[in-house]
Formats: structure tokens, sequence, C-alpha cells
């Protein structure tokens, strides 16, 4: 049975670091979120934030990558389907990446607030 997970877990690994070079090879908007994170990330260790703060634009920021390999994998299954235009395919694209901006506007909002307060 622990043999059977482990396998398992080291599989689930390697698929999700297939993901992760594909996505960074392939995906323009990926490797940008890739380097706002880490400059968003940047900021948040070097400004005097509380542990929680950090975490929450950190965590924050995770979340925004997430949401692009959610939309990368939706286009994809959309453009296996079919690569004619058709109107649920639209708003099936429309909506994954309708999700990584509200997830970014998350973001935006926890550094406004935060730095609204350092300001303060």
């Amino acid at each position: 049975m622990l043999k059977y997970t482990w396998q398992r877990l080291k599989l689930r690994c390697i698929w999700s670091w297939a993901g992760w070079r594909d996505a960074w090879a392939n995906e323009h908007s990926f490797r940008t979120w890739v380097w706002a994170n880490l400059l968003s990330g940047a900021a948040a260790l070097w400004l005097p934030l509380e542990a929680g703060e950090r975490a929450l634009i950190l965590a924050l920021g995770v979340l925004v990558l997430a949401a692009e390999l959610i939309n990368t994998a939706i286009e994809r299954a959309v453009d296996h389907i079919s690569t004619d235009e058709h109107p649920l395919a639209k708003q099936a694209k429309d909506a994954g990446s309708a999700g990584v901006a509200v997830a970014g506007i998350a973001v935006g909002v926890a550094w406004v607030v935060l730095l609204w307060d350092l300001a303060r």
C-alpha cells in the first residue's frame, strides 16, 4: 500500500512538472505571470510587511499561476476537440481568461491595501 501511494505521488510530481515546463515553453502569459510574481514576491520580502501580509501576497501570486495553468488546460482541451470557431468554445476560453484576470485583480487589490496602509 505504501509503495503504491509513493509511486502515485511520484507520478503526480512528474506530470505536474511536465505541465509546468510545457506552460513555460509555450505560454507567453504564463511566463509573464511568473516574472510578475518574482517581482511581487521580492517586493513583499523587501518591504516592512507583517508575516501574514507577506503570506497573502505570495499565496495570491501562486493562485494567479494556478489560474493561468487552468486557463491553459481549458484552451488546449477546446483546441484539441476542434479548431473551428464555436460560440461555446469562445465562451470557455474567455471564462478561463476572466478567471486569470480576477485572480490578478485580487493581487492588485491586496497590494493597494497594503501599500495604502504602509503610507499612513
